[in-house]
Parts: C-alpha cells; sequence; structure tokens
C-alpha cells in the first residue's frame, strides 16, 4: 500500500478549499478534546509532586466554608509522623477591582517556607517577612503581572475579613508552578479582628515523615476530632485542591461529557464529507477497477486518503491544545490546579489517534461502497 501513497496524498489536496476546511474542523476540535483530556489528567490522573505527597490537609468536614478551632494544632501535632503543622486561611478580598484577581493567604510566616520547600525566596527577604508582621511575600508570576517589587506597598479590601489592609511586600518568591499568590500574616490578622472572631483557623496543613504514612496519619487526626463539635476531614493536598474544583460541580462528568460531544460531532462532519468525496468519484473508481485495481486496494487509498486528512488536522489541533493549556497553567486559574506540563504524550495519542480513528470510521462505509461498485455500474454514475 505504501507505493499507493503519492496517488493518496494527491487525492487528499484534490479538491483545496473541502480538504482544508476538513482540516480546520478537525483541528479546532482535537484542540478542544486536548485540553480537556490534559485537564481531567493533570485533575485525575496526575501523580503528586514529592513536596505535595508529603502534605495533608485538614479541613471542616462540614464545608471548606466553615472554620475549625485553632487549638486544633496542638493535638494534630501530637499524632505520630507529623512533623510540621501550619495554619493556612483563604483572605479573599479586593485588590483594586475584582479584574485583578489573585490567591491571597493567611500564615505562620516562621513555618511557610518549611512547609512548602519547594518555594524559593531569598533569605534576607524570609527573614524580613517572618520580622514584620504587616508584611507580606507573593510570587514571581504576579510580580511581574502587576509590575510589583519588594518594598512596595500593597492595599487590599477584605471581604470575609471585613476591612481595609496595606502590607508591605518583603519578598518575592519562586515556585515550579503558577504563583500569583500573596502570602502575609496570621498574627497581623488576628489582632485586627473583633474578639469574637479570633481563635479560628480555615484549615491546617501538616508535613508528615512519609508519603506511605499519609492514610494512617489523616485516620489519626480525623479520629482526635470524631466526637467534636466541628468535625475534621484530612485529605491530600492533590484531593484538597480538588475539593476546590469540586465547588463548580461534577467536574469529571463534565469533560467525559465534552470530550465525547465534540467526537460524535466531528464524525458526523467527516463522514459528511467523505461521503461527498467518494460519491463524486464513483466513475474514477470504475476507471482504476478496469486498469486492474482490486477492492482492497481502492478501500485502502479511500481510507487512507480520510487518514492522511485526519492525521494533519489531529496534529494541527494538538499544538493549539499545547498552547492553550500553557496559557491556562500560568493565569490565575493555574493557583488551583496541578502543574500542566507543557507537552504531555497522552494527550498527544490522545489527540492523534482519535482524529485518526476518525477519519477511518467516517470514511469506511462510504469506501466499502465504493470499492463494491461494479465496474458497469459506476461507469454508468452521474454523479
Amino acid at each position: 500500500m505504501l507505493r499507493y501513497l503519492p496517488l493518496i496524498l494527491r487525492n487528499s489536496w484534490r479538491n483545496r478549499r473541502r480538504t482544508i476546511l476538513t482540516i480546520a474542523s478537525i483541528g479546532v476540535s482535537m484542540c478542544l478534546l486536548g485540553v480537556m483530556i490534559a485537564m481531567f489528567h493533570a485533575l485525575y490522573l496526575s501523580d503528586a509532586t514529592p513536596e505535595q505527597a508529603l502534605r495533608l490537609v485538614t479541613r471542616n468536614r462540614v464545608s471548606l466554608t466553615q472554620v475549625i478551632p485553632e487549638s486544633y494544632e496542638n493535638l494534630i501535632k501530637q499524632v505520630p509522623g507529623v512533623r510540621e503543622v501550619m495554619i493556612s486561611s483563604w483572605f479573599g478580598g479586593t485588590y483594586i477591582d475584582a479584574k485583578h484577581f489573585f490567591a491571597r493567604f493567611i500564615v505562620d510566616p516562621d513555618k511557610m517556607f518549611n512547609v512548602y520547600g519547594e518555594l524559593r525566596i531569598p533569605e534576607d527577604q524570609k527573614k524580613a517577612f517572618i520580622r514584620d508582621r504587616t508584611a507580606c511575600v507573593i510570587g514571581r508570576d504576579l510580580a511581574n503581572k502587576y509590575n510589583l517589587h519588594v518594598g512596595e506597598r500593597i492595599h487590599l479590601v477584605g471581604d470575609i475579613y471585613p476591612g481595609d489592609y496595606e502590607f508591605l511586600i518583603a519578598g518575592i518568591f519562586d515556585s515550579p508552578r503558577n504563583s500569583e499568590e500573596m502570602y502575609f500574616s496570621r498574627e497581623y490578622m488576628e489582632q485586627s479582628l473583633p474578639e469574637r472572631r479570633r481563635g479560628d483557623a480555615g484549615t491546617f496543613v501538616t508535613v508528615i515523615d512519609s508519603p506511605s504514612s499519609a492514610t494512617r496519619i489523616a485516620q489519626a487526626i480525623d479520629d482526635n476530632f470524631r466526637n467534636s463539635t466541628a468535625q475534621t476531614k484530612t485529605e491530600s493536598e492533590q484531593a484538597y485542591v480538588l475539593g476546590f474544583v469540586a465547588l463548580l460541580g461534577n467536574v469529571r462528568a463534565f469533560l467525559i461529557a465534552i470530550s465525547a460531544a465534540v467526537m460524535f460531532t466531528i464524525l458526523l462532519v467527516s463522514a459528511n464529507t467523505m461521503a461527498m468525496s467518494v460519491r463524486e468519484r464513483v466513475r474514477e473508481v470504475g476507471v482504476l477497477k478496469t486498469l486492474g485495481f482490486t477492492p482492497g486496494t481502492i478501500l485502502g487509498m479511500i481510507l487512507g486518503e480520510a487518514c492522511a486528512i485526519s492525521l494533519v488536522g489531529g496534529t494541527i489541533g494538538f499544538l493549539l491544545s499545547t498552547m492553550l493549556t500553557t496559557g491556562v497553567g500560568k493565569s490565575s486559574a493555574g493557583a488551583f490546579l496541578p502543574p500542566i506540563p507543557p507537552f504531555q504524550p497522552v494527550v498527544a495519542a490522545a489527540c492523534i489517534l482519535t482524529a485518526v480513528g476518525i477519519g477511518f470510521l467516517s470514511s469506511l462505509v462510504p469506501a466499502m461502497g465504493a470499492s463494491r461498485t461494479p465496474i458497469v455500474d459506476a461507469l454508468r454514475s452521474t454523479d
């Protein structure tokens, strides 16, 4: 069949407008499919990083929006296998306006860089952050986005914690993932709150001694507060991040449904295109049979033509999806998602093989019909 490859490629390009439009439709569809697969893989199939595997997050069992007493920290520290515990709370608030959104967290400055060991910051900036309770640290991506520098002040208007807050940027840290984030002192926040709102925590981030101990430690932490008024749920950091995503609904089913709809739609479009192409060449098929081409050869040539067009469209779609997923990873939303590699072999294989499969299936019925058409009937065709 390889000796007919030049003829297959020439036939693929005979109607340039139709070929370009088919490639474009497949490319756009595979781009959307590639983004869906990349997101699904990053959320549900990717492995935790070594640092993430050593972190557990304890939250209120009822909801992410419910607080838990800060006194739980001492009991968590007593669980065998726990190396460090830090209180972390979501601040929310507004910087300039709603369009200037980024993640803002309340933490313990003296523990933060021990808990998040993958963050890198100059030692003098780290000490300044720990020393000044009105100080904050921001990620490199956030600093670049809004042109912020060490020594400048940043003003936030609180909503969960009402009030006007001003922070001195003490340092800028580098992170292996999106770093449009801001961290500031829990002590400063506590002293600005009324007495009745003090002493609560959003979550406890726990560093453990080994990933193999995660299940045991998580169970032990939750057992400590089983009969308390604020029961807890302890899970891996990766599972906790998925909890944020779950607030949007059943994201897993959503991604699968969109992917299925995309594949079904492009299958119909491709099938219609190939049916038109084959119908226009019935007499040509008769001529090929007259020249000695077997039905199997004709079937292979038509299928090869469809697969070649789909292969080009699938490749283009994967390249487009790579650019889009890279953009998502660098956006503000990327701070709440697991790292998405710029090139994922799984996504490449899925996009290209799906495109080729769609090309094969969409052309199979018309190709079989054309290859089985008797020579006389084919030559008499007026289509």
